[in-house]
């Protein structure tokens, strides 16, 4: 590991720990060098499948992709980037335990708008308008009524 202030290789592995979920390594190391510290972390090579977009296309999922999705449309919303974090850990980790070598893009799509729907309906319809490519206004205002009513029937309960 090359020191990110003399650049030097040489250095040595101080302190490492586990994070809270057990898959990476914080390590703090030191500088023989220099003998300023650092700090490095270890993740194991997640092995995880293409995904299958609508024209054909694949591509590596991508959780920075999902997270900048996630972002954009809770923006100046209440929800918290821990919350979006935590989702996009347990959507990676469910892709990866599935063992499927491909997943079709509207897989992850309705997984992302699904926990959307939950935590903010204003970050739900952003994200809804953008991936189900709303043509006009009457498909925008159909989503609308569609989350009135669904509001109306648990209110109603």
């Amino acid at each position: 590991m090359k020191c990110p202030y003399c650049t030097e290789i040489n250095n040595k592995v101080i302190d490492s720990r586990l994070s809270k979920d057990a898959r990476t390594i914080r390590r703090r190391r030191e500088c023989l060098a220099c003998k300023r510290r650092f700090t490095t972390y270890e993740k194991l090579e997640d092995v995880l499948p293409m995904v299958v977009k609508k024209d054909g296309r694949r591509e590596p999922f991508s959780r920075e992709k999902i997270i900048s999705g996630i972002r954009k449309a809770c923006q100046k919303r209440a929800v918290s980037v821990t919350k979006m974090e935590d989702f996009v850990d347990s959507l990676e980790l469910y892709f990866q335990e599935a063992g499927r070598k491909e997943i079709d893009s509207s897989e992850v799509g309705e997984k992302v708008i699904n926990a959307l729907k939950e935590w903010d309906e204003v970050a739900y319809v952003r994200f809804a308008s953008v991936y189900r490519q709303f043509k006009d206004i009457n498909e925008f205002m159909e989503e609308l009524q569609e989350i009135l009513k669904t509001k109306q029937d648990r209110d109603i309960e």
